[in-house]
């Protein structure tokens, strides 16, 4: 019967196929608006580590002086150098990283490429663990070049490219800020969206994975420069850079793995000491403040998705439902002037059941066709967001439970905008449609 019913839905669209063409359009920009809209809240609201976003913790520390301290605010979100080499120091937790920006010259020593300037991070070893980051060759350094401040450097696979075409460089050398450091991997292609790890001072949380890793110690007694956000709220009390290291400055972004609740708990009393022991040594002078969070509630602290990303996509799911309202309108002229016809089916004896599902058949047919006219306004909608919107392409992107989902609002909102006609539809009485013939 349905196969009945589909081919009347069909031959009823191909009658008037201009009226077909603006509820399949009008349809198609509605649902099209809405997924590009919502795609991208998707994207940006996802979880980039879902199988240990729960592990994963940041450290807050108020570490702040006693003028301008209002009760109940947030402390600072990152460390300053003397907590960071301290709770590094102490330990804790199942692993621990800490992360600085850098923007050093890199000098290939070729003729057709000058020396430049490559955005990367100043880290500990475990890093590349903590966040599964995939090596296409070589590895990290290990534990002991991380605790000697060796001259060794991790670079992603798109500067390895650039310097070394396709062949493996692990082992070769690369000059950075005239000073010779050993390859000892190449990351594989890698871009965490949202770029959880370092939101802060990193271009935001669209933005490329760095292409330059070197260890953080290392980093240090280069006394290179944080390229990123530093907040001295405590002020600097000696010159040069290892008064930069002793002063209440935060710039350092610190993570620490805590595999289960017993060790979030263990973590929040030992954040509660220290901070006390802190306190006795003269520093942390406000009261007791800090924070631990968890991925997922580090992307939300920050406001990854904003409030103008979830009011746009609002907006867009608005713009849908004034589209339904419009194809309302037109089914109902459409079904209204169909009168004599469904009047001769109900005296040949159609129930209004039959009608229903007669005119809700031909609604999904609509529905089908405006999702596949949906999902190529999303694609080019994505695109645009893509190139002007979120500055780089690929970021905003439909898998494949979006796909289905597209096509799915669009035929359960064509099948919601026919309920009114079809059962407006159905109530035609069949004596009263004869008599007017």
């Amino acid at each position: 019967m349905f196969r009945y019913y589909l081919k009347l839905g069909t031959r009823s669209l191909r009658r008037n196929p201009f009226l077909t063409a603006l509820m399949v359009l009008i349809l198609g920009f509605g649902v099209g608006t809405s997924m590009t809209a919502y795609t991208v809240m998707h994207v940006l609201g996802g979880d980039p580590m879902p199988h240990k976003s729960s592990q994963l913790f940041v450290p807050q520390l108020d570490n702040g002086p006693l003028e301008g301290y209002t009760p109940g605010d947030d402390p600072d979100h990152q460390l300053s150098y003397i907590d960071t080499m301290n709770l590094l120091k102490d330990g804790k937790g199942k692993d621990r990283v800490a992360i600085y920006g850098l923007s050093p010259t890199i000098d290939s020593g070729r003729a057709d490429l000058p020396p430049f300037f490559e955005p990367g991070l100043a880290t500990t070893a475990s890093f590349f663990r903590m966040f599964d980051v995939p090596f296409l060759h070589g590895n990290a350094w290990d534990e002991a070049a991380d605790r000697d401040g060796a001259f060794v450097v991790v670079i992603s696979r798109e500067l390895s490219e650039r310097l070394y075409g396709d062949t493996d460089p692990t082992g070769r050398s690369l000059r950075i800020d005239d000073r010779d450091y050993r390859v000892s991997g190449v990351i594989d292609h890698w871009r965490p969206v949202p770029k959880f790890y370092r939101i802060l001072g990193g271009g935001g949380a669209i933005s490329d994975a760095e292409d330059l890793f070197v260890p953080f110690r290392n980093a240090i007694a280069r006394e290179w420069n944080n390229n990123g956000w530093t907040n001295c709220s405590g002020g600097r009390n000696e010159p040069g850079f290892a008064g930069f290291l002793k002063a209440e400055c935060n710039w350092i972004q610190y993570w620490v793995e805590l595999p289960d609740a017993a060790a979030v708990a263990e973590y929040r009393d030992y954040l509660s000491a220290y901070f006390a022991e802190q306190k006795k040594l003269g520093r942390m002078p406000r009261p007791e403040n800090f924070a631990l969070r968890n991925l997922r509630e580090w992307l939300a602290f920050n406001e990854v998705v904003d409030s103008d990303t979830r009011l746009q996509t609002w907006i867009a799911f608005g713009f849908l439902l004034v589209c339904l309202v419009n194809v309302i309108g037109l089914l109902l002229a459409k079904f209204t002037a169909r009168g004599g016809e469904i009047g001769v089916r109900r005296a040949l004896g159609a129930t209004r059941m039959e009608i229903v599902r007669q005119y809700l058949v031909e609604t999904v047919v609509i529905g089908a066709i405006g999702g596949v006219v949906g999902l190529g306004l999303s694609y080019f909608g994505l695109a645009i967001v893509d190139k002007y919107g979120l500055g780089e392409a690929g970021i905003a992107r439909m898998d494949v439970p979006l796909l289905a989902a597209t096509v799915a609002l669009a035929v359960v909102s064509a099948v919601l905008a026919g309920l009114l006609p079809t059962w407006r539809a159905a109530q035609v009485m069949p004596a009263m449609q004869l008599k007017s013939q």
